[in-house]
């Protein structure tokens, strides 16, 4: 059966873009339908700041009348000129199991960077390393956690067959949150205080996360730009993530250690709240939010989502300080596992820090790569 693709050029086409994946996840048991207001910010040029830096296409497929699929192409301007790459991304690929529609779809993305006068794609990747990136690869049947993709087996043979190949994996550690400090914490913590250089930095209330969201995206800025694909975010950037993160971090899981005034390493868990998610369908309203505040209340994993500490103070007990005060927090909220949330696979420093703490892979994320 012919497979058209085209591009999306009317708030229908849009609408439709942003629900497909409810329709073809229907009954998939793993996925966790993201929400609807973010995903419509994620593709608005009027609110999303990335798009002063970025150019944006989105396209459906369409069989026998019927949307089978959807891709978007994002070429991050700002990121290829501090890199010298020549690259584009795909981003927020679903298709159904026929290969015909996953073709017509990639190579609509590959022709598109050929015309931009670029030389590869990588995807999934979004417009900033903070958005979901990698298609999961291993761990199938675990929970996912927040920002990140759960597609189905068949997506990862499609796109090899298709000649795509491996451009990097993410690892995600499950960790058992331990009954006591672990000694190794203990004894570095101890020589820590010694020194009394280092202090750690605790809340109890969102208003006294305000002052120092900015400081911790600045070093987030600063800490990040080893990772692949990332690009420093810009002023506009940071203050848009703070407006947005703010009304749903939990205080009690933020955590910030300081050298005098000055922030030195931090770390950001969230309660999983898949099951309210799912719950929610996508909307916050009527009851979506409730079913999602509900769900942080008796989740039990406390997802890891962000955490960074600065170069210079690496090897020198900061990750001591903000593991053994997240352990602390974890276990009076009553969790019992930490996900590690996505790991560079060659990030050696964060394997030996994991392994420490008794954690075990669980799941693996794969961004691919194809030279045109």
């Amino acid at each position: 059966m012919t497979v058209s693709v085209s591009p999306v050029a009317s708030r229908r086409d849009r609408a439709t873009f942003l629900r497909l994946p409810e329709e073809l996840h229907a009954g998939h048991p793993g996925w966790v339908p993201p929400l609807l207001i973010d995903e419509k910010h994620t593709f608005d040029p009027r609110k999303n700041p990335a798009f002063a830096y970025c150019d944006a296409a989105l396209w459906l497929a369409r069989q026998d009348g019927r949307v089978v699929g959807r891709i978007a192409g994002i070429i991050n301007r700002r990121h290829n000129e501090l890199t010298g790459e020549h690259s584009a991304r795909f981003f927020h690929f679903e298709t159904t199991p026929d290969i015909t529609v996953a073709r017509a779809l990639l190579e609509t993305v590959e022709q598109w960077a050929r015309e931009a006068g670029l030389t590869r794609v990588i995807g999934p990747f979004g417009f900033t390393d903070l958005d979901p990136e990698g298609f999961i690869v291993e761990g199938f049947n675990e929970e996912t956690s927040i920002a990140t993709y759960h597609n189905f087996p068949y997506v990862i043979r499609l796109l090899c067959e298709l000649g795509w190949s491996k451009h990097v994996d993410y690892v995600v550690y499950r960790i058992p949150v331990p009954a006591t400090t672990p000694p190794l914490y203990a004894k570095i913590i101890e020589r820590v205080k010694r020194k009394g250089a280092l202090r750690l930095i605790e809340f109890t209330r969102r208003s006294e996360l305000k002052p120092l969201v900015g400081p911790v995206l600045d070093l987030l800025n600063e800490t990040y730009v080893e990772i692949t694909g990332f690009s420093p975010l810009d002023r506009r950037e940071l203050d848009d993530l703070a407006k947005r993160w703010i009304p749903v971090m939990d205080p009690r899981f933020v955590k910030i250690v300081a050298n005098s005034d000055r922030l030195v390493g931090f770390v950001i868990g969230m309660p999983c709240m898949n099951e309210g998610f799912r719950r929610a369908r996508g909307r916050l309203l009527p009851l979506g939010w409730w079913h999602i505040l509900r769900s942080a209340k008796h989740a039990t994993r406390l997802d890891l989502l962000l955490g960074g500490i600065k170069e210079a103070y690496r090897g020198r007990g900061v990750d001591a300080l903000l593991g053994d005060a997240m352990i602390k927090s974890a276990r009076a909220a009553g969790f019992t596992c930490f996900d590690s949330h996505h790991e560079l696979e060659n990030n050696t420093r964060v394997q030996a820090e994991m392994s420490r703490m008794n954690g075990q892979i669980y799941k693996r994320y794969r961004i691919f790569e194809k030279t045109l």
